[in-house]
């Protein structure tokens, strides 16, 4: 199942605005709804091309409320993430998959919400330490060599 993320803007209540139009409502109302970080919502899709579809769906409710979009594809890694350009990139066959992964942005989670990402190129395989501030934990997320630093 591919997963996909938005994170709402600092300053929205993204679930409220999200679901209290009928458009983004009907977008999402055949899926499962949760809220993996503060001021999130997340859905379980059943492909890479549905989930960029979906966000595609969005993208004027996105412009206005959301941060970023984030989409985890199984098969292409099952713990780090993709920015929501690098997966449009790989459904449309100008990425490959085994392509990714060399620039990333990785998130600090802190008391459940994302902060600062921490843009860095992995060397030797492995992704370094998140060393902007101590964190819970870390969110991986695999960019466009375009998107660096963004």
């Amino acid at each position: 199942m591919t997963q996909v993320c938005i994170v709402g803007a600092e300053d929205v209540h993204l679930q409220y605005e999200l679901l209290s139009r009928d458009t983004a409502r009907a977008a999402l109302s055949t899926y499962d709804i949760s809220e993996p970080f503060d001021n999130s919502l997340s859905v379980g899709t059943v492909s890479l091309g549905a989930a960029v579809s979906l966000l595609n769906d969005l993208n004027w409710y996105l412009v206005r409320f959301a941060d970023f979009s984030l989409v985890r594809e199984p098969s292409v890694s099952a713990d780090e993430w993709l920015s929501r350009d690098l997966a449009r990139r790989i459904r449309d066959g100008k990425v490959q998959p085994e392509d990714t992964g060399d620039h990333l942005a990785i998130y600090g989670v802190e008391d459940g919400r994302l902060v600062e990402p921490m843009f860095v190129t992995r060397v030797d395989g492995s992704v370094p330490n998140y060393d902007l501030r101590d964190v819970e934990r870390t969110l991986v997320v695999r960019v466009g060599e375009d998107e660096f630093g963004r």
